[in-house]
């Protein structure tokens, strides 16, 4: 395959397979809310009805298996795009169409496969999505009016449609390709393929270390944090609602806007603090407050369903005073100190006296979240961390800097780049694993052309007579 064409593809696979993160940009213009499941074939329906509404049958453009595209899908499609500021003047809408057939396609082949996507995981990431929304428009009655819905249980209900067919389809492109692997000899040969004119320019690069030191919360501080989670139980032992009282106090803003809810079992992914006391609590019994490395809890258990606990939480999340904030920073100041003079190395001082656990073993070496290795390439870089690298020199640690993590609140951290790679045209023995990344794309990019036209085959598919003289990369029209 073509260098420019694998990198185009290798993009189109990495977009498909990621959750949402542009959430104002994906309702602003990607939302489908017309992306309905329907039994029976369109040809033999003049009317879909969904949620008590009838919509007519005029804007559907094409079905594959149980989903239809609309003709007013492809415009949201450009939109979505445009507003990300991506050109779409050389996109028709013929190319974007078969992007979308794709998409209904993999979701309609995880439905057949029977691949598993929980509703409470949709709710949960729906909430985040919301409570975004909310932050920027001001109000939740602002997005129910900004998307054009009548309610906001038909917002809500339409929103999670279409995050469980994304879902749908990203698991079962995951499907696809999770065994895919790739030999050494297979990325040998990938890279030979390449002409030498062609073979692609990799940016500069740097990697890079860091030292976390987090503020000590006073007992002071934790204490109130417990006095007022032992008040709150106490309030709800007396009467009033435990969901109304997770909207207003809870730090978790995940699930505060649904008044703490989630629906767990022992499979589901929260850390082991929180299992271990939901599930030794009986049905409407409240928790004492117990403590994380999120912060504080106490856990209302609603209902027990089988394997499932219906339950609600409220998380609070101790402040750091400013003098907790001065402690942490001269402590910081002190190692930068220590290794300035040469009495410690930057990586022995990260593996003694860091505070994070995720980079302290590997001598606060950072891993870069795209690609899986330590190499940051500058063009690429997240523009926050670059401004703290950018002007660092040689073995030059960084001023302490404050930065504010969602999750585990405020911290100090010290910065140095361990290597500066240059900018150089690919090199089989220095860039191995980013060839390697591009040889695994290809393969991957193979399977999934070959799996989608074998499921073309044995499915059903309907395209509008006005989209038939479309030159679709795949063979949608089955000729």
């Amino acid at each position: 395959m073509h260098l420019k064409k694998l990198i185009t593809h290798k993009m189109k696979i990495s977009k498909s397979i990621k959750n949402i993160t542009t959430l104002f940009f994906l309702f602003a213009g990607c939302i489908s809310f017309a992306q309905e499941i329907i039994v029976d074939s369109v040809k033999t329906k003049k009317e879909v009805v969904r949620t008590g509404k009838k919509q007519k049958v005029d804007g559907i453009i094409a079905t594959v298996g149980e989903y239809l595209v609309l003709d007013s899908d492809i415009d949201k499609a450009f939109l979505e795009l445009s507003s990300q500021g991506n050109s779409i003047k050389d996109i028709t809408r013929c190319q974007m169409l078969g992007k979308l057939l794709e998409e209904k396609l993999y979701a309609h082949q995880a439905i057949q496969d029977s691949i598993i996507v929980k509703d409470e995981d949709i709710r949960g990431s729906m909430n985040q999505k919301i409570d975004y929304m909310v932050e920027q428009i001001g109000s939740m009655e602002n997005v129910v009016k900004y998307f054009k819905k009548d309610t906001e249980e038909e917002f809500r209900t339409e929103m999670f449609d279409l995050l469980k067919e994304q879902r749908l389809a990203a698991e079962m492109q995951r499907k696809i390709v999770d065994d895919i692997q790739i030999t050494p000899e297979e990325t040998r040969n990938f890279f030979k393929k390449i002409p030498e004119m062609e073979r692609p320019l990799f940016g500069a690069e740097l990697e890079i270390a860091q030292i976390v030191i987090t503020p000590k919360v006073s007992e002071e501080e934790k204490q109130r944090i417990i006095n007022k989670l032992k008040d709150i139980k106490k309030e709800v032992q007396e009467g009033a609602s435990f969901k109304t009282r997770a909207v207003i106090y809870s730090d978790d803003k995940a699930s505060s806007s649904s008044g703490g809810f989630y629906k767990i079992n022992k499979k589901t992914s929260f850390v082991k603090e929180f299992k271990e006391v939901a599930f030794s609590l009986q049905e409407g019994e409240i928790s004492e407050p117990f403590e994380t490395e999120y912060g504080y809890h106490i856990i209302y258990l609603e209902k027990i369903k089988g394997q499932d606990l219906e339950l609600r939480h409220i998380l609070m999340i101790p402040k750091v005073s400013e003098s907790d904030m001065a402690d942490a920073r001269g402590k910081a100041l002190l190692i930068k100190k220590r290794i300035e003079d040469k009495e410690i190395t930057f990586a022995d001082a990260a593996r003694s006296m860091s505070d994070e656990k995720e980079t302290r073993a590997n001598g606060g070496t950072l891993i870069n979240p795209q690609t899986q290795d330590t190499h940051f390439e500058l063009t690429k870089m997240d523009p926050e961390l670059y401004s703290q690298v950018s002007n660092l020199k040689g073995d030059e640690v960084s001023e302490p800097i404050l930065e504010e993590d969602p999750r585990k609140g405020k911290k100090i951290k010290l910065i140095m780049v361990t290597n500066r790679i240059n900018e150089h045209t690919a090199d089989y023995g220095k860039d191995y694993i980013k060839i390697k990344e591009l040889a695994l794309k290809e393969k991957q990019i193979n399977a999934i052309a070959k799996w989608t036209e074998e499921k073309i085959k044995e499915s059903y598919i309907n395209i509008n007579e006005d989209y038939r003289n479309c030159d679709f990369t795949n063979n949608w029209l089955k000729k």
